[in-house]
């Protein structure tokens, strides 16, 4: 029978215990979030990416008349 409180615990009761949260965490951070391949989710970069109008100041414009203020 498992022990309700921590400080009632084995030392091997603990480390299993122990494990088990660090394999579940584990599981969690490699369970993939996108089903997408890699070509899926680039074409879908260069379909949604942000185009400025013509004529609109570059970065670098912009940090020099930032910068001359």
């Amino acid at each position: 029978m498992a022990a309700e409180r921590v400080a009632d615990m084995t030392v091997e009761e603990l480390k299993a215990l122990i494990d088990e949260v660090v394999e579940r965490r584990i599981q969690e951070i490699l369970k993939p979030k996108d089903t997408r391949s890699v070509e899926e989710i680039l074409e879908s970069i260069d379909r949604h990416m942000y185009t400025p109008p013509p004529g609109t100041p570059s970065t670098l414009e912009l940090l020099r008349e930032d910068r001359d203020r």
